[in-house]
């Protein structure tokens, strides 16, 4: 009955020190990458100087600091849905240039994203229009039907289609369908700029 009660802290030390000691490089990581993330959503939402707030740390914790703000901005970057997704993407890409040394390669990884955004804002949203066409005109199709059946030869009572919750929801899983095929392309290249130092 004298066993004595452990905090998750203590049990948490007692599974390090059993699992070996923790490097100085991996205690940085822990401080240090977090700040790189609060820093990142900082410069998303303020007028931020990202080169004087890297200036604040020293070399090795900069690097620690660049790891967690790169990781944020790079999953800041989305499709050009509205304006306001845009201005986040463009602040979110020169952010990312900041932080990266290879430059070139963040370009080049830049301008195949912007062929996407532009392919995504032209054709992307003619697809999305001849589908929303096209699925109105199919609903209305098997509204019309049923009436028909259910009603006999009383089908001249026009239903808007595009107000009814099935209707809606099979428009959400169409758009869904059509836009995860830009997502993966953006996915791919959002991890090339992972990887790029």
């Amino acid at each position: 009955m004298g066993e004595e009660i452990k905090s998750a802290l203590e049990i948490a030390m007692e599974k390090v020190e059993k699992l070996g000691g923790v490097t100085e490089e991996e205690r940085r990581k822990w401080k240090y990458v977090p700040e790189g993330e609060k820093l990142a959503a900082r410069y998303l939402k303020q007028d931020l100087n990202l080169v004087v707030e890297l200036g604040k740390y020293g070399e090795d914790a900069r690097k620690c600091v660049i790891e967690g703000a790169g990781d944020i901005l790079t999953r800041n970057i989305g499709l050009p849905r509205n304006d306001l997704a845009r201005k986040n993407n463009r602040r979110a890409m020169d952010g990312l240039k900041v932080l990266k040394s290879d430059k070139v390669s963040v370009e080049n990884v830049y301008s195949r994203m912007r062929r996407i955004f532009d392919h995504y804002l032209e054709q992307g949203e003619q697809q999305k229009k001849q589908a929303y066409q096209s699925l109105k005109t199919e609903f209305e199709a098997k509204v019309q039907q049923a009436m028909q059946q259910q009603l006999g030869t009383f089908a001249g009572v026009k239903i808007d289609v595009e107000n009814q919750p099935q209707f809606q929801e099979e428009w959400r899983q169409l758009q869904a369908q059509l836009e995860s095929q830009y997502d993966k392309l953006l996915d791919e290249y959002k991890r090339e700029l992972s990887a790029i130092a």
